[in-house]
Protein backbone atom coordinates (compact mmCIF):
# COMPACT_ATOMS: atom_id res chain seq x y z
CA UNK A 1 0.00 0.00 0.00
CA UNK A 2 2.66 2.29 0.60
CA UNK A 3 4.39 1.56 -2.56
CA UNK A 4 1.65 2.54 -4.37
CA UNK A 5 1.28 6.17 -2.60
CA UNK A 6 5.40 6.59 -3.57
CA UNK A 7 4.39 4.85 -6.81
CA UNK A 8 1.37 7.51 -7.28
CA UNK A 9 3.41 10.52 -5.86
CA UNK A 10 6.27 9.85 -8.70
CA UNK A 11 4.17 9.64 -11.25
CA UNK A 12 2.39 13.08 -10.11
CA UNK A 13 5.48 14.17 -9.79
CA UNK A 14 6.61 13.48 -13.28
CA UNK A 15 3.66 14.66 -14.75
CA UNK A 16 4.59 18.52 -12.96
CA UNK A 17 7.88 18.02 -14.18
CA UNK A 18 6.57 17.49 -17.71
CA UNK A 19 4.39 19.97 -17.86
CA UNK A 20 6.23 22.91 -16.33
CA UNK A 21 8.89 21.41 -19.49
CA UNK A 22 5.96 21.66 -21.95
CA UNK A 23 5.73 25.91 -20.68
CA UNK A 24 9.06 26.37 -20.33
CA UNK A 25 9.95 25.04 -23.98
CA UNK A 26 6.53 27.42 -25.19
CA UNK A 27 8.10 30.35 -23.69
CA UNK A 28 11.40 30.11 -25.05
CA UNK A 29 9.64 29.12 -28.75
CA UNK A 30 7.27 32.57 -28.03
CA UNK A 31 10.41 33.99 -27.77
CA UNK A 32 12.66 32.86 -30.41
CA UNK A 33 10.10 34.17 -32.97
CA UNK A 34 10.46 37.78 -31.61
CA UNK A 35 12.71 40.12 -32.90
CA UNK A 36 16.39 39.75 -31.95
CA UNK A 37 16.71 42.16 -29.93
CA UNK A 38 13.49 41.09 -27.63
CA UNK A 39 14.71 37.17 -28.20
CA UNK A 40 18.41 38.61 -26.67
CA UNK A 41 16.97 40.03 -23.57
CA UNK A 42 14.92 36.91 -22.80
CA UNK A 43 17.81 35.01 -23.18
CA UNK A 44 19.87 37.13 -21.06
CA UNK A 45 17.94 36.40 -18.31
CA UNK A 46 17.47 33.01 -18.56
CA UNK A 47 19.67 31.19 -16.26
CA UNK A 48 23.00 28.94 -17.73
CA UNK A 49 22.41 25.96 -16.07
CA UNK A 50 18.58 25.45 -18.05
CA UNK A 51 20.90 26.37 -21.83
CA UNK A 52 21.35 22.47 -22.15
CA UNK A 53 18.02 21.34 -21.64
CA UNK A 54 16.32 23.15 -24.57
CA UNK A 55 16.76 21.43 -28.08
CA UNK A 56 17.66 24.70 -29.06
CA UNK A 57 18.63 24.21 -32.90
CA UNK A 58 15.92 22.39 -33.29
CA UNK A 59 13.45 25.03 -32.19
CA UNK A 60 15.72 27.76 -33.79
CA UNK A 61 15.33 26.28 -37.18
CA UNK A 62 10.89 26.01 -36.67
CA UNK A 63 10.31 29.48 -35.15
CA UNK A 64 13.05 31.24 -37.40
CA UNK A 65 11.93 29.11 -40.67
CA UNK A 66 10.46 31.53 -43.26
CA UNK A 67 8.28 31.07 -46.15
CA UNK A 68 10.50 31.36 -49.43
CA UNK A 69 11.37 28.71 -51.17
CA UNK A 70 14.20 28.24 -53.75
CA UNK A 71 13.75 30.49 -56.76
CA UNK A 72 11.39 32.78 -54.81
CA UNK A 73 12.28 36.53 -55.24
CA UNK A 74 13.74 37.75 -51.97
CA UNK A 75 11.23 40.16 -49.87
CA UNK A 76 12.28 43.60 -50.18
CA UNK A 77 14.14 45.77 -47.55
CA UNK A 78 16.69 49.18 -46.51
CA UNK A 79 19.31 48.97 -44.56
CA UNK A 80 22.16 51.90 -43.88
CA UNK A 81 24.96 51.68 -45.84
CA UNK A 82 28.43 50.54 -44.34
CA UNK A 83 29.15 54.26 -43.39
CA UNK A 84 25.83 55.31 -42.30
CA UNK A 85 25.81 58.12 -44.87
CA UNK A 86 22.57 56.60 -46.69
CA UNK A 87 19.79 54.01 -46.89
CA UNK A 88 20.32 51.45 -50.14
CA UNK A 89 16.74 49.56 -50.68
CA UNK A 90 17.03 46.45 -51.60
CA UNK A 91 14.25 46.44 -54.95
CA UNK A 92 16.55 49.53 -56.31
CA UNK A 93 19.45 46.66 -57.51
CA UNK A 94 16.23 44.75 -59.11
CA UNK A 95 17.04 44.00 -62.67
CA UNK A 96 19.63 45.88 -63.02
CA UNK A 97 22.83 43.65 -61.19
CA UNK A 98 22.84 40.60 -59.24
CA UNK A 99 22.99 40.96 -55.52
CA UNK A 100 24.58 38.74 -53.41
CA UNK A 101 22.80 38.75 -49.67
CA UNK A 102 25.07 37.08 -47.20
CA UNK A 103 23.43 36.08 -43.83
CA UNK A 104 25.08 34.95 -40.91
CA UNK A 105 25.14 34.58 -37.20
CA UNK A 106 27.12 37.00 -34.53
CA UNK A 107 26.34 35.53 -31.86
Amino acid sequence: MASRKILRLAARAALVLAAVYVLFLTAVYVAMIQPPDRFGRFMSKLPGPLYPAIPFERMWNVARAGKLEVGDEAPDFDLRTADKSARVRLSSFRGRQPVVLVFGSYT
